[in-house]
């Protein structure tokens, strides 16, 4: 079992990479041994994962890479597409010579795009990955939320977001949008007052859920094209993660030709993560969960 109080012990030491269109993408390292490249989920930076990192770091080499838009990588560019994702996570995977990677939520989706068209990947890990079965509602939302954010509305963009993504839990579905509005931006205005100065702000952070409802837009439907996939999969989720991606789980698990499913009992969709910020129910104890299976999974023979 993970050892919870040898985390927030592993020295993380910062590196980058360049893309295949000139893109800088910068990530975290920690530990020794096989590398693992560990991709983080919306509303998240590659900070999001330092826990997890510190809980594998005695048995691998973790990298922890930001994706475009966030902390030490450089910006969206036009044309910006899943393609692109996959090209940012390739250098990353060759500059740290792994087999392995570990992907959550729409990192999930990504990793898993990876492990179909890439060669090399070897064993690919996948957090309650962000594949559904239809594209046309996220296409829907994503013009109001894109209007939202020019308006320079990000606080009612979010709001937008959590609907369209179906983050928001029943009982929030009857509160008036105006009110819900209010209350996000005053979570903002907190998470901002707490942060410290070079700190990846949930506001900050905002803008890049327009490429996060792209990439799953782009994904979806594409199911039976994961009947390619070689690499050994780990399909985990939470008892408590997003019900809207819990079916889809289930029919990755049938198309994946070497998939092995586990479903965390009490875990939430930011199970893996560091709590805090966005992510205020999760727990080093919820990392370690995580963890204990991933160095399972990944352990060479």
């Amino acid at each position: 079992m993970c050892d919870y109080r040898a985390m927030r012990t592993a020295e993380l030491t910062q590196g980058a990479v360049e893309s295949r269109d000139g893109t800088s993408i910068g990530y975290w390292k920690a530990g020794q041994g096989p590398a693992v490249v560990v991709l983080h989920g919306s509303m998240e930076s590659a900070r999001s994962h330092t826990l997890l990192a510190e809980a594998l770091a005695g048995d691998f080499t973790v990298y922890l890479p930001d994706r475009r838009g966030r902390g030490l990588s450089g910006p969206h560019r036009p044309g910006h597409t899943v393609r692109t994702e996959v090209e940012d996570l390739e250098a990353v995977l060759n500059a740290a010579g792994a087999d392995c990677a570990f992907g959550v939520s729409a990192g999930g989706a990504v990793v898993l795009e990876a492990a179909r068209t890439l060669r090399g990947l070897q064993k690919v890990a996948l957090y309650e990955p962000a594949i559904v079965d239809n594209p046309t509602p996220h296409r829907e939302w994503l013009l109001r939320f894109d209007r939202e954010v020019a308006e320079g509305n990000l606080a009612g963009a979010m709001v937008t977001s959590m609907y369209g993504l179906q983050l928001a839990p029943a009982f929030l579905k009857v509160v008036p949008r105006r009110l819900m509005t209010r209350i996000t931006e005053k979570m903002l205005v907190k998470d901002e007052r707490q942060a410290g100065p070079d700190a990846i702000t949930m506001r900050k952070l905002a803008p890049t859920i327009h490429y996060e409802g792209a990439l799953i837009a782009e994904l979806a439907g594409t199911f039976e094209a994961f009947r390619d996939v070689s690499a050994d999969v780990l399909l985990m989720g939470g008892s408590k993660g997003l019900a809207a991606l819990k079916p889809w789980r289930d029919t990755l698990e049938k198309v994946l030709p070497h998939c092995r499913r586990v479903e965390f009992d009490g875990l939430d969709h930011g199970g893996s993560s560091d709590p805090g910020g966005i992510n205020p129910s999760g727990s080093a104890e919820a990392v370690g969960r995580v963890a204990d299976e991933l160095k399972s999974f990944f352990k060479r023979s």
